[in-house]
């Protein structure tokens, strides 16, 4: 399968994190376009095109962190994926919690995959790498 840009949304308030994924999601077999917001509910405006953002593309993918200001990750994947519109735009939660509680709820609320940022720099940049390039290259995207 032909590896094809992506537009991915980054939802991720942490500037360390906002630059180390960056840094992952722009190199890899593609040139992906990658868009941050810092708060969830920047991020649902830009969702739905409101104000500020009429014109941004529809995300192929998007990259969700839970611990979020204004609105958490949680209260986003849920209002995604309640929304006709967005529901099948995939959602990783990509967060630093391992609690048990938060995959279940993550997956209740029909999260695509869960993934608990490492540590370690390289394997934090191994892992972000990973998921950018499954969806680049084997996952098949609905079409915008």
């Amino acid at each position: 399968m032909d590896a094809t840009p992506i537009e991915i949304l980054l939802v991720e308030d942490d500037p360390g994190d906002v630059l180390i994924m960056r840094r992952a999601l722009e190199t890899g077999m593609t040139t992906n376009t990658v868009h941050v917001v810092g708060d969830g509910e920047t991020a649902m405006r830009f969702l739905r095109r409101e104000t500020g953002h009429q014109h941004v593309p529809r995300p192929d993918l998007i990259l969700l962190d839970l611990n979020l200001p204004e609105m958490d990750g949680r209260e986003v994947l849920a209002a995604i994926k309640s929304d006709p519109d967005l529901k099948r735009i995939p959602v990783v939660v990509l967060t630093t919690s391992s609690a048990e509680a938060d995959v279940l709820r993550s997956y209740d609320l029909h999260a695509n995959l869960y993934v608990s940022k490492p540590v370690e720099l390289d394997k934090f940049l191994e892992t972000v790498s990973a998921i950018v390039e499954f969806f680049d290259t084997v996952v098949r995207l609905p079409h915008r």
